[in-house]
């Protein structure tokens, strides 16, 4: 995601790439950002820290990385925009503290995609409320992503439960569960080979079933809505934003 966001984001007029960061650790530290991105030399090498001033920060990285990436903002002033999934319910709260401060943009998916789906399955979900429906949710990503299911697969359930009131959610099943209960969301997550990232949500009835599917190809259309939310971002004032409000969803 590092080298999308870098050979995306230099291609676009609107910005200019003054910093790249990776761990501290990280054998890339100090090369030059270009062409780990695949694109002539920039004059930006790779640092593990934020030492010059920035309008916007866009974190792809894991919790952990998150986190530093906030402090860094907190301790620039930066804006920050926010697209690591498998943030515990602390680290979340940091960034909502942080936002009081800072603006932010966070969300579990930065899919254009993906997030018109989102919208479109609280719509399925409102009209099937009363119907019967029972909800699964599958998801499938490459062999290397860390957290499961994805927060874009959380994100999904905790929107249709909003709208029909699902107190349980069922990661996975085996053995002999029984009969499927009422007011339950399963999810299952798969991973294979380099699936950028691909969701199922079943509405499933008695005679009829409703699917709503939407699949990533390759990961520039994360970095390009990461993107659109930095350019959203820069001159807001403080406070928490989401992808939708970024997106006119």
């Amino acid at each position: 995601m590092g080298r999308r966001l870098i050979a995306l984001g230099s291609a676009d007029p609107q910005f200019r790439l003054v910093a790249a960061l990776e761990s501290p650790q990280h054998p890339l530290l100090g090369s030059d950002a270009g062409p780990i991105a695949g694109i002539p030399a920039l004059g930006v090498p790779v640092a593990g820290s934020l030492d010059v001033e920035a309008d916007v920060m866009i974190d792809f990285s894991v919790p952990a990385g998150a986190m530093s990436a906030l402090d860094m903002c907190l301790k620039k002033r930066t804006a920050l925009v926010c697209a690591t999934t498998g943030l515990d319910e602390r680290q979340l709260d940091r960034l909502h503290q942080a936002s009081q401060r800072i603006s932010v943009v966070w969300a579990p998916s930065m899919s254009l995609a993906v997030n018109l789906t989102m919208k479109l399955a609280e719509v399925a979900g409102a009209a099937l409320k009363e119907h019967d429906a029972d909800v699964e949710i599958i998801e499938r990503h490459h062999r290397y992503k860390e957290d499961s299911p994805s927060g874009t697969a959380l994100k999904f359930g905790q929107l249709i439960a909003a709208v029909m009131g699902q107190d349980h959610h069922q990661h996975g099943r085996q053995g002999r569960p029984g009969a499927r209960p009422r007011g339950e969301i399963g999810y299952h997550a798969v991973r294979a080979g380099d699936n950028p990232g691909e969701h199922t949500i079943v509405f499933g009835m008695i005679g009829e079933t409703v699917e709503l599917t939407v699949r990533a190809t390759n990961r520039d259309c994360y970095a390009q809505g990461a993107l659109a939310a930095a350019k959203y971002l820069a001159g807001k004032p403080a406070g928490m934003y989401s992808i939708r409000d970024v997106l006119q969803l």
